[in-house]
């Protein structure tokens, strides 16, 4: 290999964010407004990054069409649905600043959907007492985007989007920057900072089926943090969607949007039963994204499923009209994936791993880790969502929170009087790139990831018991032994698969980390069920901490304050469609 690719670039900056999504940029474009020299870098295109995968909406207590909603009632519906595993102060932060946020994308261009008389709408999602989700038709996330790629644009904010970062520089728990290779030619880059931003991503790609695309949300986030000296955060709540597709294999998973019963679709087993009736009678169709996604995984599990493994959503009783206006993007997908006609066919549906709500340890007030300088936000943090997330407070959170630690990374860079770097660091991280690309061994890294996912399938999915946990980390031991045999192979189209491998290696800690995190949660609580402990255990009202030495801490919950707690209640949801 030429000696300048291995030495390749070296980029100096006050910031660097990792992550081009929707929380990177906020971030990014708050330090640049401040005048602060900010670098953005990720692994692929900010354009296609994963937020512009985000259909429902946006929530903030606008009161634009509930004037009773408040900041305080939204916080309080967080926190009910959370199954009380929220950190109320996260919870605080966000709801309060979620006008703020609404607002700069207002003044950023984005198109909201309005009422006639040009307030912003909004409508309910799942478990909110009030109307407060706003949106732009069923594309929103792509749409916020949109707004924060044009603006960043609009501020000249440096973006490297194919660049993969391995591992954060410390030095004595104090971070001053981060290593990487480009994935177009293999040259290194190395990039000195006073702070680091974590902004890639959660970690439900390690499942057989999720919403994620390939390549995206594969652990990246835990594994730079915990390699970095930072601790995981429930990581064995995670959110499965109730409908995501079969088939063909390389979009297993992609979601059927929940307006398909919303709009009146209907679910049915194998034996044409419709099943929610023995689930939730009342609100059938309409019931908690983690009550259908039970359902339709038991039902799957009982063996009353397809011949496939799966259910049948069927929304082809709807007038073709309701179809073509109200659902275009459900008829449009399954159409191209499927050459499947929605208004004559039912569509074959699972349970599809969806969200990652635990994640990076941060603190409450600018989301900072254990390590000095090092921030972590979006979907690779942990705090606002407990066991189960409020639907639409996914968007909302990237906005406040980038906002918020954009602030505090600004503040914490022109606080540092000198920098002190380690050598050692950057060749340690140089080595590790240098002997995973010499890597021959016979094992197939995809083949690998493969086997992940069915491990987590099988062990860590909708429901969990103790012997499945345990064979699981089992098996995981044996596939940790198998990739230190991986076999990594450059060639003309560049060094994807020196990605993957890194990919594989973080896929395995974030795995390890929430089966056992899964095995010392002894209870059901929201979407973490144990079948072995069906009952939800109030000394487990905790949050399961990870340590890279595999030593899980319980982390007491901070008390909810009383203007908050006075608003609590079970939230009806007749008439509303649930997240």
């Amino acid at each position: 290999m030429p000696h300048d690719t291995v030495t390749g670039r070296r980029i100096s900056t006050s910031v660097l964010v990792i992550g081009t999504g929707g929380s990177g940029l906020r971030a990014a474009i708050e330090l640049s407004e401040r005048g602060v020299d900010v670098l953005a870098v990720g692994k692929r295109p900010k354009n296609d990054a994963h937020t512009s995968l985000a259909a429902g909406g946006i929530n903030a207590a606008l009161a634009t069409m509930d004037a009773e909603d408040s900041w305080q009632q939204h916080a309080a519906d967080t926190i009910q649905e959370s199954y009380f595993l929220a950190n109320p102060h996260t919870a605080e932060i966000v709801t309060k600043n979620a006008g703020r946020g609404i607002q700069d994308l207002e003044r950023w261009g984005m198109p909201f959907a309005r009422e006639r008389d040009g307030r912003i709408s909004q409508r309910y999602f799942g478990a909110h007492k009030y109307r407060r989700t706003a949106f732009a038709g069923d594309y929103t996330g792509l749409e916020i985007q949109r707004t924060l790629v044009a603006r960043a644009a609009q501020l000249e904010v440096p973006i490297l989007d194919s660049v993969y970062i391995t591992r954060i520089l410390v030095r004595d728990n104090v971070v001053f920057g981060a290593y990487g290779f480009d994935l177009r030619d293999g040259s290194r880059v190395t990039i000195i900072a006073d702070a680091v931003i974590i902004a890639a991503g959660g970690h439900n790609r390690i499942w057989r089926r999720t919403s994620s695309r390939r390549d995206e949300n594969t652990g990246d986030s835990f594994k730079l943090a915990v390699d970095a000296g930072g601790r995981l955060r429930d990581a064995e709540l995670v959110q499965f969607h109730p409908s995501g597709i079969l088939e063909p294999e390389n979009a297993a998973g992609t979601l059927i949007s929940e307006a398909a019963r919303g709009e009146g679709g209907v679910l049915r087993n194998a034996l044409g039963e419709r099943f929610m009736a023995n689930y939730d009678p009342e609100r059938m169709e309409l019931s908690t994204r983690d009550r259908v996604a039970l359902a339709a995984y038991t039902e799957i599990k009982e063996g009353r499923g397809t011949a496939k493994g799966g259910v049948l959503l069927d929304i082809s009783h709807l007038p073709r009209e309701t179809i073509m206006t109200r659902l275009p993007r459900v008829y449009q997908t399954m159409l191209e994936l499927q050459v499947l006609d929605v208004t004559t066919t039912a569509i074959e549906i699972a349970p599809t791993a969806h969200y990652s709500m635990g994640g990076v340890w941060v603190r409450p007030d600018d989301h900072s880790t254990d390590v000095v300088g090092m921030y972590a936000i979006g979907e690779a943090s942990s705090g606002l969502h407990g066991a189960n997330r409020l639907g639409g407070n996914s968007l909302i959170e990237l906005l406040v929170f980038g906002r918020i630690v954009g602030q505090a990374a600004a503040e914490y860079s022109a606080g540092i009087v000198s920098q002190n770097r380690s050598q050692d660091a950057i060749d340690a991280a140089a080595r590790e790139v240098t002997g995973t690309l010499a890597s021959d061994g016979q094992e197939n890294v995809r083949a690998l990831q493969r086997d992940i996912r069915n491990t987590m399938t099988d062990f860590g999915g909708v429901v969990r018991d103790e012997a499945g946990l345990l064979e699981g980390l089992r098996q995981l031991d044996e596939l940790d032994d198998r990739q230190s045999r991986i076999g990594v192979h450059p060639d003309v189209a560049g060094f994807s698969g020196l990605a993957h491998a890194f990919d594989l290696r973080a896929s395995l800690m974030a795995a390890r980390a929430t089966l056992a995190c899964a095995l010392e949660r002894r209870e059901s609580r929201g979407a973490h069920n144990r079948s072995d402990y069906p009952e939800m255990d109030p000394a487990l009202q905790v949050n399961l901490v990870w340590s890279a030495d595999g030593s899980i801490a319980h982390e007491q919950i901070p008390s909810v304050p009383a203007e908050i707690a006075a608003l609590m209640e079970d939230v009806t949801q007749v008439g509303k469609l649930l997240e």
